[in-house]
């Protein structure tokens, strides 16, 4: 057993690894696109640089994340961890937004006032970002396998892969057509799909973050599932909140009939066991009230009861 439970730690750290190697792969590729971009006056090598460092970013919330994961919750953070991804998933889609809208800028702009673009630089570096992503996928690949967290960096990558092909071809256009004209309206489509990507998934973060209701989730539906079970006559006071993206918590009060007081405890196996395999909600805080001693008191309350 402690031999099984070395192994798998080691291929945790393995994985780690890779991750951060990825990590640190992509970013030096995101500076070279840079340098790459402002000498040779490719706005589209920059817009590329963009979604490359939003993608390497992207690794390294996927390293903390697995990181943070195994940390045990305690008196400060008694749900855990979860959040952290969360967290950096803000302030990573926040900066990219503000970036995407820059180069929509300067795409445009470029339009109107062209400048000379060095082919062969853009075309060096869109091949050396190629090389970098299929390297970064082949350390990727098994690791997807087995995480929803590292598989989305993987899909991230392989757009990635794709928008530096999309660079190269718009190098040999310019470098044996000369139209320059490709790289701003390359550089604005590049942007557009960044901008998208902030608007998918921003609002889900801040969601997920105000303790939004999940989406598609409907509270009275919820709340009338749970009345379907023996011994409650209402339930009301109801909150579901998402503690991560794979983490559902509840919080209701539940208004018991008062022969059914005593067998509280069957009713809560009931009740938690009816939210995990309906709703699948994980984490779940019952309240439990007589009937005859609340009617008064809740009687024209809504299901959400009291703040």
């Amino acid at each position: 057993m402690a031999n099984h439970h070395s192994h798998n730690h080691a291929d945790s750290e393995l994985s780690d690894s890779r991750l951060l190697w990825a990590f640190v792969i992509n970013q030096f590729l995101t500076v070279a696109q840079v340098v790459a971009g402002i000498l040779s006056g490719s706005t589209a090598l920059l817009s590329d640089a963009a979604h490359n460092f939003n993608d390497a970013n992207a690794l390294l919330i996927a390293y903390i994340a697995r990181r943070f994961s195994r940390k045990q919750a305690n008196e400060r953070f008694t749900f855990g961890y979860r959040r952290a991804e969360l967290i950096g998933a803000i302030i990573n889609l926040t900066l990219l937004a503000v970036i995407g809208l820059y180069l929509m800028y300067q795409g445009v702009a470029r339009f109107f006032e062209p400048v000379e673009i060095i082919g062969w630089l853009m075309a060096a570096a869109a091949c050396l970002a190629i090389v970098v992503d299929t390297g970064t996928a082949l350390l990727l690949w098994a690791m997807s396998k087995g995480s929803l967290n590292v598989r989305a960096a993987f899909v991230h990558n392989m757009v990635d892969a794709l928008g530096s092909v999309a660079v190269l071809i718009a190098a040999g256009f310019i470098i044996y057509l000369g139209w320059n004209w490709v790289d701003p309206a390359l550089t604005l489509l590049i942007a557009a799909y960044v901008l998208w990507q902030v608007v998918k998934m921003l609002p889900d973060a801040i969601r997920i973050l105000m303790q939004g209701t999940p989406p598609g989730l409907n509270l009275q539906d919820v709340a009338q599932r749970i009345e379907t079970v023996g011994g409650i006559a209402r339930a009301h006071h109801l909150h579901v909140w998402e503690l991560d993206e794979q983490h559902l918590a509840l919080e209701v009060h539940l208004e018991l009939e008062m022969d059914q007081f005593s067998d509280w405890h069957e009713v809560k196996s009931e009740v938690k066991k009816l939210l995990h395999d309906d709703f699948q909600i994980s984490h779940a805080t019952l309240e439990p009230e007589f009937q005859d001693e609340n009617r008064e008191k809740y009687h024209a309350k809504p299901l959400l009861g009291d703040h």
